[in-house]
């Protein structure tokens, strides 16, 4: 009791100190506090220097009013005494939760551990040194791209004929049709394509478009191909794969007296793909995410990667490596699939004004149905009005070849196989019947009235880029089978295409995946594959007795037959 005592005597002195403490801070702050607030503050002086309870009347005591007016008074004055008032309450509070011995001399140490604990608390919460944002890295890497070639080089420069064609007019006129990228984003992708000239030693290049992505995008570049130039084509790991199988297959047939038997089933030749040069590998393309970083070139594209890819809509997420997940699955990763697309675009929205191109067709070329892969400038154009090509489709024509169902532009019969031509002529004989009918798609160089409506919905629209001011407007052609697809065409020779968008074709109002296929029928039923009825004991009876009537009349014919022979 009596520690108990103590204590609270002690509790009392801390208060008595406070309070003291709180006056001298009001003094300072030009505070007047009532009288018998200012006389409790006194006892409580004389209580601290006598160490004594002092009886305070209860007339002379504030109420609770005064007090609770006093305290109001100190929170709300300035911002250092609100600090202090703020730190005598926690001391306060952390001594009535405590209780310590000898408050009065403990009272400093208290009240430096509670500043203390503030200011560790802060420490927490202090701002690191920043850190690089992804806008500053991409401004580093695009850094070189603005650099500037010396005197010598940039004269080198003007005097040679750049493979580039001049990006900042194509964004004018496309600017004016109202489609494009921007102005500043056109000047970054020209100094990357120049770039991209520069190391690779293109001998052409143009903007293709842009790809847009889940999470990135792709800025494609179109370059042709240089001569002589041929695609290293690794070995995939399913070819690997299937090596393997066979040769394991072989060693544990030759190892195995009673071999497994194996499937007669033949998978159906496979396509080869394009040349590079040549149909729809006749150009080289080129991505980047973005001006600055990193061009890759892609692979070529394969008939087996078109025919998979017109079945399937994928978005793109920006990573050339993912896997495309799908159904029917896509023989490929992204690199691959974005290839495809861009075949598929390209084939069916680069246009050109009629009369532009020529087949360059010879007199000796008339009986020779193959179809055309290549056409050349023609220098007798004059061009064409815009108000005509706005208001006409015949006026513009497909350059970019057509690619028939099996996945190429050119039509190669696999029913040939030049193995069996060479060991017997029968070959011959079995080709005729079986012999498919060959692909054939429109020339080139086809009018855009020809093309088919989808989903009744025309394949073109066309307009002028303004009808106020029709002297100076563009004409402006857009795909509504590929959204994303624009040309321009302007007076004289001038005209572009372009594509930004998504990389899917239109599919009409609602979109439904192709169903899986049938199941495989079960194998046909027959006595040597079914299997019999197990027999019951009656008839296990009975076909015991019968196999011993049998035995039984075998051994007395080979009984006889020894008989006769020692009597002959």
């Amino acid at each position: 009791m009596e520690r108990k005592q103590d204590s609270s005597e002690g509790t009392l002195q801390a208060v008595a100190l406070l309070k003291t403490t709180m006056l001298k801070q009001s003094t300072k702050s030009g505070l007047n506090l009532n009288p018998a607030a200012h006389k409790v503050m006194v006892d409580s002086r004389k209580l601290r220097s006598t160490g004594l309870h002092s009886d305070v009347s209860m007339k002379d005591t504030p109420t609770e009013l005064e007090l609770t007016e006093n305290v109001c008074t100190l929170a709300h004055i300035s911002v250092k005494l609100s600090y202090s008032y703020d730190h005598l309450t926690r001391v306060l509070i952390k001594v009535m939760d405590e209780q310590p011995q000898d408050v009065v001399d403990v009272i400093e140490d208290i009240s430096r551990d509670v500043k203390r604990a503030l200011f560790e608390d802060k420490q927490s919460i202090l701002r690191d040194l920043p850190q690089t944002t992804a806008a500053e890295l991409l401004a580093e890497q695009q850094r070189p791209l603005f650099s500037r070639p010396e005197n010598n080089e940039q004269e080198d420069e003007l005097q040679q004929e750049t493979p580039l064609p001049n990006v900042s007019e194509i964004a004018f006129y496309l600017e004016q049709a109202g489609v494009g990228l921007g102005r500043e984003e056109m000047q970054r992708i020209f100094l990357a394509l120049k770039q991209l000239v520069e190391s690779q030693e293109l001998l052409c290049c143009r903007l293709w478009g842009k790809i847009l992505g889940t999470v990135s995008s792709y800025i494609v570049a179109e370059a042709e191909c240089r001569e002589g130039e041929e695609e290293e084509e690794p070995i995939s790991d399913e070819a690997a794969e299937e090596e393997e199988r066979e040769t394991e297959t072989q060693e544990s047939d030759e190892n195995e007296m009673d071999p497994l038997p194996q499937s007669t089933y033949k998978p159906p030749p496979v396509v080869p793909k394009e040349p590079i040069g040549t149909g729809t590998n006749k150009c080289v393309y080129y991505v980047c995410k973005e001006p600055g970083l990193p061009w890759v070139k892609l692979p070529s594209v394969s008939p087996a990667q078109i025919a998979a890819a017109r079945q399937i809509r994928k978005f793109f997420n920006g990573k050339l490596e993912a896997p495309v997940n799908s159904y029917p699955p896509f023989p490929g990763n992204e690199a691959n699939y974005l290839r495809a697309q861009i075949a598929r675009i390209s084939a069916g929205t680069q246009v050109s004004p009629q009369g532009f191109f020529q087949t360059g067709e010879e007199e000796g070329d008339e009986e020779d149905e193959a179809p055309r892969d290549s056409y050349e400038v023609n220098s007798d154009f004059e061009g064409v009005p815009v108000n005509e090509m706005a208001e006409s489709l015949s006026t513009w024509v497909h350059h970019g070849h057509h690619i028939l169902p099996q996945g190429r532009c050119i039509w190669i019969n696999m029913a040939v196989n030049s193995e069996d031509l060479n060991e017997e002529g029968e070959a011959e004989e079995k080709e005729e019947p079986d012999e498919p009918e060959p692909e054939v798609g429109p020339p080139l160089l086809t009018p855009l009235s020809q093309d088919v409506e989808m989903f009744n919905t025309p394949p073109w629209t066309s307009k002028m880029s303004s009808t106020l001011t029709p002297q100076h407007a563009v004409a402006v052609l857009r795909s509504n089978l590929w959204p994303g697809a624009f040309a321009y065409a302007c007076g004289g020779k001038k005209f572009e295409n372009i594509y930004v968008g998504w990389g899917l074709k239109y599919a009409g109002e609602g979109y439904s995946p192709p169903l899986p296929p049938q199941p495989q029928r079960e194998y046909p039923s027959d006595s040597e594959i079914t299997e019999a009825l197990d027999p019951s004991l009656e008839e296990e009876q009975a076909l015991k007795e019968v196999l011993e009537e049998q035995q039984d009349v075998q051994e007395e014919l080979e009984d006889t037959d020894e008989e006769d022979e020692d009597d002959g």
